[in-house]
């Protein structure tokens, strides 16, 4: 029963996590493109100041025509409906911390836990875990109030480099799977924390020293900007992160945290170019340096990839079914024993002989070609056995 209840659950913060991610994001794209498209107005509203706008912007959708107006630091008089974009993203975290303690912390043993990598009691590795996101934002926090900070180019530059670190660090003590979401957890509570921390309380003291007919501070708008970049920028990687289960060939790859790199300079690429684009510059440049940052660390994981364990011949069937039935039907069966495994992963169970066949493939893919099956290796399959089930597999699979 609580099994069927952690299924549910998973479904449920998931699905949330997707959509408040989608929300977040969306408007984060929407108002750097807004902002790169402003232009200086041809008349200004009867009661904004000369002076006081920094742009407007016309546009037409759904059938209506809108006028974007955005002021200088802020207007003379508040209305009396403003909106807060703020619980996007705080849902976006919290349904996003809710779920890596579903999956890496209760289940830490089978999800979070490489035993061949550090031998850590559960508690330990989620004070690891939850460690690493607090001192992500402390290091980022201090970067940007630093000197560093006032220089965008080097400011990334460092930051890239203290993720990247924090990439390195985290696969040496957790499973593949368990860093690389770690360091997506990382990325996301930097996000939050600069909507919680810095862009709210920055604008809710403006809105305070307009109300009390106060001359608002411009920095205040201007670190809260500065926050908000950084924020949009760091969007694309952390989406890859948060699918990157799904790529066992990428987090199981031998170099999983150059992966890393390489993912986020593509996705800093990305976003970069279209920001230009939305600015009405077109680098193409921008991209083929992400692609080449790319093919870069694929060719070099390829490179490193270690070949499976040469074996005399073809085993037979019943020592492939040894192999699977100690390692793999735990989870991949009709009736899993596994705890928190109710029911198959992906529905894909090798309890049967035509059931191995059927996904042979898959198998090769997870457990020879990488080593992300069984998670955290949980039940110590070694290289021999992992090239004895390739040699069967690439023989045809024959029972």
């Amino acid at each position: 029963m609580v099994a069927a209840l952690e299924i549910w659950a998973n479904l449920a913060i998931r699905w949330l996590h997707l959509i408040a991610g989608i929300s977040w994001i969306g408007s984060s794209f929407y108002f750097m493109w807004l902002d790169s498209h402003l232009k200086k107005p041809d008349d200004a509203p009867a009661d904004v100041p000369e002076g006081g706008v920094a742009g407007e912007l016309w546009s037409v959708h759904s059938g209506g025509f809108y006028r974007q107006m955005k002021f200088m630091v802020a207007p003379a008089g508040m209305p009396q409906d403003l909106h807060w974009f703020k619980w996007e993203a705080y849902t976006t975290w919290i349904s996003g911390f809710l779920l890596l303690g579903l999956i890496f912390y209760v289940g830490a043993d089978l999800n979070l836990i490489d035993r061949s990598r550090a031998d850590l009691a559960g508690w330990q590795a989620i004070a690891l875990g939850l460690g690493s996101l607090v001192a992500g934002w402390a290091v980022y926090d201090g970067l940007c109030r630093s000197p560093v900070g006032q220089n965008l180019r080097l400011f990334s530059v460092v930051w890239f480099a203290v993720l990247v670190a924090a990439g390195w660090g985290l696969t040496r003590v957790f499973s593949d799977l368990g860093a690389f979401m770690h360091v997506g957890a990382i990325i996301g509570t930097v996000m939050a924390a600069n909507v919680l921390m810095i862009i709210i309380p920055n604008q809710r003291k403006v809105v305070a020293q307009v109300l009390a007919g106060e001359t608002p501070d411009p920095a205040l708008g201007k670190q809260a900007k500065q926050r908000s970049v950084h924020n949009n920028y760091m969007t694309l990687p952390v989406l890859f992160i948060m699918i990157s289960n799904h790529y066992p060939m990428i987090f199981a790859a031998p170099l999983n945290w150059l992966w890393l790199a390489g993912l986020g300079i593509a996705g800093w690429t990305i976003r970069h170019f279209f920001n230009l684009r939305n600015a009405g510059r077109t680098e193409p440049q921008v991209l083929v340096f992400g692609a080449l940052a790319f093919l870069t660390v694929a060719v070099l994981n390829e490179t490193a990839r270690p070949k499976p364990a040469a074996v005399a011949g073809v085993p037979a069937y019943a020592e492939v079914r040894a192999i699977v039935d100690r390692h793999c039907v735990t989870c991949h069966a009709a009736h899993p024993t596994h705890r928190g495994v109710p029911v198959a992963p992906n529905g894909a169970m090798f309890d049967t002989a035509e059931g191995l066949r059927k996904h042979a493939q898959r198998i090769y893919e997870r457990a020879v070609a990488t080593t992300s099956m069984p998670q955290g290796n949980e039940t110590g399959m070694t290289a021999e056995e992992r090239g004895k089930l390739g040699a069967w597999i690439r023989s045809g699979a024959r029972t």
